[in-house]
């Protein structure tokens, strides 16, 4: 296995710590008796174990190791790869090489390991070619990725030919992108190195649509058509939803995101004390196939806190112009996103400012840069019993309409008051019983 391997020209730089280096070293060493039967025997278990972690955290099963070599391929973002994201696969010289290794990958799909497993007495590699998974409802994992490989998998094995092989792995380029960016909806930073920014999938995102959000019609007819013109390539404005809390303006971006990631949109969460990485963040994604929405939930600042201008500059006024694949989309409470006081239309008096209000128009300034704000106000008390009867509907709640009202005016009068919030959590609550 590890001459084969070993031929690896695109996708030769996988890590050597990565499961088929790893086993491509355990065949060499096998081959050359460097190694005793217990030490193999060892090494053999531990990549078989890392091979179960990735099964359980993506929901794979029958043959893994098809699942996971089908996982190499499509996350692997090397320039053919991203070349293919991009214009497809067109006919470049490059495709020759492409060829080359995708011709290893159909032999490494069919690899025989029956030679190993009778030297050394196990069966584990027959085992993880014909797994049965832990019943999957019991697990949580990413279900965007676990189908999407399955299903290349599935076409992959069968594959006649190289050709095939190569149209069907650069076709999967093409429609869904590769890496991260193609198999996830979401990320946010991970913070463990100062110095390098590195994105991490969400892989429990809310499965939220549009159509679960009740009420708030208008709300969502003018982020449909600011998101549908971004994903569209035309120009699109940077949005801020505000108004009461409860009321829908999260769970509003969450579903926009559900509703296009078929047409290339994805989304990074940030919050205040990482905007200082927003430029690195761009800089990673600018030249990618994908539009990104960079989120913001909450935005809201204290009179101490200057981040929002750094942010002001990196939304629009900077140096660098804001790549045309990336809007920013941020939720408040505050219309204006930044603490006002009465002092600040006094600013000469208590500031020494030399101009009366400039305090107010910088810290207006901020929300003008937003093109598209969107007001998401309380609903009245009508609206409010309109939320819950939906609700109620769509989960089957077995209680008379006088019943149900009954108990949502007492829940509300008991909790946080008239909101869409409140209207879920009481039928939660009648869900629990």
């Amino acid at each position: 296995m590890n001459e084969i391997i070993s031929r690896l020209l695109i996708y030769g730089d996988t890590p050597q710590s990565d499961i088929l280096m790893q086993i491509g070293n355990i065949f060499s060493s096998f081959k050359n008796k460097d190694r005793t039967n217990s030490q193999l025997v060892k090494a053999v278990f531990h990549q078989i174990r890392k091979l179960l972690t990735l099964a359980t955290d993506y929901g794979f099963d029958h043959n893994l190791w098809q699942n996971y070599l089908t996982f190499l391929l499509i996350t692997d973002e090397n320039p053919f790869a991203v070349t293919c994201e991009k214009v497809g696969a067109g006919n470049g010289t490059v495709n020759h090489f492409a060829m080359n290794d995708f011709e290893i990958f159909r032999k490494l799909f069919h690899f025989d390991f029956s030679e190993i497993e009778t030297a050394l007495g196990i069966d584990c590699f027959s085992q993880i070619t014909n797994y049965t998974a832990v019943e999957k409802k019991e697990l949580m994992y990413n279900k965007n990725v676990s189908q999407k490989v399955r299903s290349l998998n599935n076409a992959l094995a069968e594959a006649s030919s190289v050709q095939a092989f190569f149209t069907l792995v650069t076709q999967f380029y093409k429609d869904f992108g590769v890496g991260m960016f193609g198999l996830n909806k979401a990320f946010r930073i991970l913070e463990t190195d100062p110095y390098h920014v590195t994105l991490k999938p969400i892989n429990n995102m809310e499965q939220i649509m549009l159509s679960d959000l009740v009420g708030y019609e208008n709300q969502k007819k003018l982020l449909i058509e600011n998101t549908l013109a971004f994903v569209n390539g035309k120009k699109a404005n940077n949005t801020l939803l505000f108004g009461d809390s409860g009321t829908g303006k999260s769970s509003s971006v969450k579903a926009i995101v559900n509703e296009f990631y078929p047409q290339g949109l994805r989304m990074i969460e940030i919050y205040k004390h990482q905007f200082r990485n927003i430029s690195d963040i761009i800089a990673q994604i600018k030249n990618r196939n994908y539009k990104f929405i960079i989120y913001m939930d909450d935005l809201s600042f204290e009179d101490f806190e200057t981040e929002y201008k750094y942010l002001k500059a990196v939304i629009e006024g900077g140096v660098e112009t804001k790549p045309d694949n990336i809007l920013i989309y941020a939720t408040s409470n505050r219309r204006h996103l930044i603490k006002e006081t009465w002092n600040d239309r006094n600013d000469m008096e208590y500031t020494a400012e030399i101009h009366r209000s400039d305090t107010v128009e910088e810290k207006l300034s901020l929300v003008s840069r937003f093109g598209c704000t969107i007001y998401y106000a309380k609903p009245n008390y009508k609206e409010y019993l309109n939320i819950v009867t939906s609700l109620a509907q769509r989960h089957h709640i077995p209680l008379s309409e006088k019943e149900l009202i009954d108990g949502a005016r007492q829940w509300e009068l008991k909790h946080n008051g008239i909101s869409g919030r409140t209207a879920e959590q009481y039928i939660h609550f009648l869900l629990s019983k």
